[in-house]
């Protein structure tokens, strides 16, 4: 932090300043979700307009949040150097480069020139992420944690609802269900004049897009959100970290960092897949673009439980291990259940509600696990959220492992991938978060 003066903890603040600093994180959020859950129409979208595979497909959600990788730790260094409040600023002007380079990208209709665009998305939000979660983490008790997050949660899924939703309302036509099935009859010059116009209704959007992350840019960095210290410890914390030098001597971080990786890869191969999924049941776009929406809307289900019962009715990690287990067998259920449903005017596979279950399952467990994970890490706190937001290029690998499996086998076979994932998020929350130290006892 540049000026460690104008730092404040947040159990100085005020209840005002704080449901004020709650109010702007939440925008923060929304915009997360916005820009990241559009994904999910973009990538049925460009496998379309550029006839790609699945694993070629998924090279969206990899450009996007492979980022995160690359850009985490490098955020912690800018946030420590320029604060809270500036170093937001120039993640939405990152952000906002990144979508101002779709319009180009469409005018010469380059698939490789989109990734560019939403790694650049990516690597603003890598920041912002950085930066928001551990705020959001300490602005308050740290038994009310999870309850914090999942507000956040709200605002960040209740755009992931909206954005697929408005895309398709901006860039798909009523007739484009048919174009789509004439487009293998087409000749060469057709096919390719009608997938040039398909993909030029990127430009608009995004080109807005661009606009408004300038505006909360200049926005944010001028709001009253105070700068908070994040790193203060008490004199027991101080003492018990006075021997730590290094981030790696945090086993539960690191294997929390772990947990989020997979997290998010199960929770964006949830999101991402249920439309091609869908499509493999002969179901089109048109229709299936709403299922998205539904997984989320799930999620928000899990986060008013999450917020009307933490602490009170049940803790944080007693969540974290009922949602965690639930995944797991949902996951059972979309891989083994099969039959004939109604849902949403659609005759559809259960197996497909399954997926959308998903959202209830994966509701809370970013909410349980970064509680769990920053618990007691001090100075080293700032890092250590980066270390976490490392774990999110999980959305970046796993549905590339999935299209994988998809391309080898079938869609409902690869969801085998998150199997495994569910049973290590199990076992952090039941043991995991404990560990304290890398030695046998």
């Amino acid at each position: 932090m540049p000026s460690t003066t104008s730092a404040v903890r947040a159990d100085q603040l005020s209840s005002r300043d704080t449901w004020i600093s709650i109010g702007i994180i939440g925008i923060l959020f929304f915009i997360f979700g916005f820009v990241s859950w559009v994904n999910a129409i973009l990538i049925p979208y460009f496998k379309i307009a550029f006839t790609l595979s699945n694993f070629d497909s998924y090279l969206v959600a990899f450009a996007f949040y492979i980022s995160y990788l690359v850009m985490s730790v490098p955020s912690s260094y800018l946030l420590r150097a320029v604060g809270f409040k500036k170093g937001m600023m120039y993640g939405f002007f990152a952000m906002s480069l990144g979508a101002f380079l779709f319009v180009p990208a469409a005018m010469v209709r380059t698939y490789e020139l989109f990734l560019l665009g939403l790694f650049t998305l990516g690597t603003g939000l890598a920041v912002l992420q950085t930066a928001a979660n551990p705020y959001v983490t300490v602005l308050g008790p740290k038994e009310r944690a999870a309850q914090r997050i999942s507000i956040m949660g709200i605002f960040n899924k209740g755009a992931g609802i909206l954005a697929p939703l408005l895309f398709a309302a901006v860039v798909l036509k009523v007739g484009d269900s048919e174009l789509f099935q004439q487009l293998d009859q087409m000749g060469p010059e057709a096919k390719d004049a009608a997938l040039g116009e398909l993909i030029r209704r990127v430009m608009v959007p995004y080109a807005v897009v661009g606009v408004v992350l300038l505006g909360l840019g200049i926005f944010v960095r001028f709001s009253p959100l105070p700068e908070i210290d994040t790193e203060h410890e008490s004199e027991a914390l101080a003492e018990a970290n006075s021997g730590k030098h290094s981030i790696l001597q945090f086993p539960h971080l690191i294997l929390g960092a772990f947990a989020i990786f997979l997290h998010v890869g199960t929770q964006v191969i949830a999101i991402d897949t249920v439309i091609p999924y869908a499509n493999s049941f002969g179901i089109s776009l048109l229709d299936a673009k709403v299922l998205p929406s539904f997984t989320l809307a799930f999620t928000i289900l899990g986060y008013l439980i999450g917020i009307s019962m933490i602490p009170k009715v049940i803790s944080q990690v007693n969540i974290l291990r009922i949602c965690t287990l639930l995944g797991s067998c949902l996951t059972l259920l979309i891989v083994y259940g099969s039959g004939p449903i109604q849902f949403w005017g659609m005759e559809m596979d259960i197996s497909i509600l399954f997926v959308v279950l998903l959202g209830l399952a994966n509701s809370l467990v970013w909410a349980g696990i970064w509680p769990l994970a920053l618990d007691g890490l001090g100075r080293f706190t700032k890092l250590g959220a980066s270390i976490m937001i490392m774990g999110l290029c999980g959305n970046a690998i796993m549905p590339m492992i999935y299209g994988h499996f998809a391309d080898i086998y079938s869609e409902r076979t690869a969801y085998w991938v998150l199997f495994p994932c569910y049973l290590y998020l199990v076992f952090y929350a039941v043991k995991g978060h404990q560990i304290r130290t890398w030695k046998s006892s």
